[in-house]
């Protein structure tokens, strides 16, 4: 399981770590009873301090998305899936709005935030920007 930080990201690390750990469970990529690495291994992956992780871990505990597992480890609580995907959507729907929101105070047409929204999506899908795919594009 890879995680990486964003720098220019305004949100400290460990929040960071959590939401990538709530997003890894939400996609499946983190199944329930699995194991996340440890908070040394983490902490090395990501050249943070392992407080860092720590904190993000034991908030993650605290939501009751990683349970302890005695002398094993930390791993996906059973009732993780859910509140992760909702969390999930709550993230992105925050971030939409504030998007949404700084289009409308630029007084941008929605059609035009529509376009841009399509192109950018068909850009995360396949590498490239749908209007280049179609020829269009620079």
């Amino acid at each position: 399981m890879l995680f990486q930080l964003n720098t220019s990201d305004d949100r400290p690390i460990y929040a960071q770590i959590g939401d990538q750990v709530k997003f890894a469970v939400a996609a499946g990529s983190l199944k329930a009873g699995e194991l996340v690495p440890s908070v040394r291994e983490l902490a090395r992956q990501l050249v943070v301090n392992p407080n860092t992780v720590a904190r993000a871990y034991r908030d993650l505990q605290n939501e009751a998305i990683l349970d302890a597992v005695r002398g094993t480890g930390l791993q996906v609580s059973q009732g993780a899936v859910e509140v992760c995907r909702e969390a999930r959507r709550g993230f992105v729907r925050r971030r939409v709005r504030e998007v949404l929101d700084e289009a409308k105070r630029s007084h941008l047409p929605f059609e035009e935030i529509e376009a841009i929204l399509r192109e950018e999506w068909g850009r995360g899908q396949n590498g490239v920007a749908a209007t280049e795919s179609k020829g269009g594009g620079r």
